[in-house]
């Protein structure tokens, strides 16, 4: 793309300042201020806000395998409206990618249909069944890193020689902590499985990476983990600092794995953001079709839709009141993503450009009937909103552009 992005609120070093975003050949070429007249051709953003794209380290694009849920497409769609210019794919997929040839089954996919810049994780284990290593050294140059999403790895050895060879790869073990040994509804699940998992990674020095996590016990841990030094991040989703138990309905849409816990864990979540403990916000976008998430909250399966109502979710219902800065939420949607799995900024001179542009204005109600996922399973149906996404770029392409 080329032209200009004029008189707009640009997002620089943590902080809104007035300016022109010029691109030439889909890259940044400069942020200046605006002149004294819009230049011929020039994107009138006055009164909008340009953010640096939003990456999403934990999505669920349901391709190859599941296109009944969600195809690359469209999932990459719905990104895109959402300002999201990158998206880390998790492996639970038909065929699972657990190897090169496998794993190219989805590349293909990703280099047809792809909207926005899409890394995918590679399997730890052979079809993600926790017995046997994957090829990781075969997907290394792939993928953005390894999980077995959706199942916790019960064997301790297991797990210890995925993350020594992740290591010695330079990659990213991405896990799914869940013990089998408790249900999915005490936190001890989640806790435990994580307490081992940091303990296994000090040892093996592997670069470990915490999903949505849900609970009290695992902020502290990873606290606790920060202040040792460990090369360990993590994320949690919208929905754990939104919502807690008192809010969930005998419904399909409130079904997700981990499930929505109790308030004072929501609060030690919202903490651990506010203070960087929990580095990364993350949707977990996990789309369904309707008769799956249909009936009541134990027939559904586990999973919802978050890519194109995070941000303005959590700017309304966060930043607004004050409980949130906004360069805290800014960074843990791009920077800390970005600097996690190694994505280069997209606005910033002389990078192709990944941006978004907003309008903070714009308020209203979630209506799932509208999103551009083929998923409409959200526990925030009604709530209402800020935000309006009206461009995204995505490494110098157009990825989506509505009211601009």
């Amino acid at each position: 793309m080329d032209g200009v992005l004029w008189n707009a609120w640009v997002w620089l070093d943590g902080r809104f300042g007035r300016g022109s975003v010029f691109l030439k050949g889909g890259a940044v070429e400069r942020i200046s201020p605006p002149g004294q007249m819009m230049e011929y051709g020039a994107i009138d953003c006055s009164g909008y806000h340009v953010f640096p794209g939003f990456t999403d380290a934990h999505v669920h694009l349901r391709e190859p395998g599941f296109s009944e849920k969600e195809t690359i497409g469209s999932g990459t769609a719905a990104a895109a409206r959402g300002g999201f210019s990158a998206v880390c794919a998790m492996p639970n997929l038909d065929p699972v990618p657990d190897g090169p040839e496998s794993l190219e089954v989805e590349l293909a996919l990703i280099r047809e249909e792809a909207r926005v810049r899409v890394l995918p994780f590679g399997a730890l284990t052979r079809g993600q069944k926790g017995k046997e290593l994957a090829d990781l050294a075969g997907m290394a140059p792939f993928v953005a890193g390894f999980s077995d999403d959706g199942f916790g790895v019960q064997d301790a050895g297991m797990m210890r020689e995925a993350m020594e060879e992740a290591a010695r790869l330079q990659k990213v073990v991405a896990a799914h902590c869940e013990d089998s040994r408790y249900p999915a509804q005490d936190p001890q699940s989640e806790w435990r499985q994580l307490a081992r998992d940091l303990e296994l990674a000090a040892k093996t020095k592997v670069k470990y990476h915490a999903c949505h996590l849900s609970c009290a016990q695992s902020v502290a841990l990873m606290r606790e983990a920060g202040r040792a030094g460990a090369d360990a991040t993590c994320e949690t989703a919208p929905h754990y600092l939104l919502l807690d138990a008192g809010q969930v309905r005998d419904e399909g849409r409130f079904r997700m794995n981990p499930p929505i816990r109790a308030r004072e864990d929501r609060e030690a979540l919202l903490e651990g953001l506010s203070d960087g403990t929990v580095g990364l916000v993350a949707t977990d976008h996990a789309p369904h079709t309707e008769k799956e998430k249909a009936g009541g909250f134990h027939s559904a399966k586990n999973g919802v839709v978050g890519l194109e109502t995070a941000f303005s979710l959590l700017y309304l219902h966060l930043v607004k009141p004050g409980l949130l800065p906004l360069a805290r939420l800014v960074d843990a949607m791009s920077g800390a993503p970005n600097r996690r799995f190694g994505i280069p900024d997209g606005l910033a001179a002389g990078l192709p450009a990944s941006l978004s542009v907003w309008d903070l204005a714009a308020e209203g109600p979630v209506d799932a009937s509208l999103f551009l996922s083929r998923g409409r399973s959200t526990p925030f149906e009604g709530w209402q909103a800020r935000g309006r996404c009206l461009m995204t770029l995505a490494q110098g392409r157009v990825a989506f552009r509505e009211g601009i």
